[in-house]
């Protein structure tokens, strides 16, 4: 696997209008939003940082409003980008291989972005993704 970039950050929240207003008011990063989701791209040093609501990453993950509790709830997200959409799943295949366990494995999001997700041993929720907009 080779990881190209770190292709985004994000906090995830059960109170995203609070955390909205310390990354956007108090820090003075210029979020916009997106229905629920606040973020801004090709943020200095970063392709993207966002500030996501648990229920929404819920929602990504599982279909689901509510994060399942037998999985520990993520306070931040990071992606690792990938070449290509086959570059993301045949990742989770060599990770599988070494007995990483998968939140979902790969799949293509709503929104065009090709991803697998897992909870690393901090509770992280990391993704394997490949978002196209981010390579042209």
């Amino acid at each position: 696997m080779e990881i190209e970039f770190i292709a985004g950050f994000a906090t995830i929240t059960k109170d995203p209008e609070a955390s909205a207003e310390l990354y956007r008011d108090t820090l003075g990063i210029p979020l916009e939003r997106h229905g629920d989701y606040l973020f801004v791209d090709k943020f200095p040093g970063a392709k993207h940082f966002g500030v996501w609501p648990l229920a929404m990453a819920a929602q990504s993950c599982f279909g689901q409003n509510d994060w399942p509790g037998r999985i520990p709830e993520p306070t931040a997200t990071i992606e690792f980008e990938l070449r290509n959409a086959a570059a993301v799943e045949a990742a989770v295949q060599e990770m599988e291989g070494k007995r990483q366990e998968f939140v979902h494995e790969a799949r293509l999001e709503p929104w065009g972005q090709t991803a697998a997700r897992f909870i690393s041993p901090e509770g992280v929720l990391v993704g394997l993704s490949y978002a196209p907009w981010l390579h042209e």
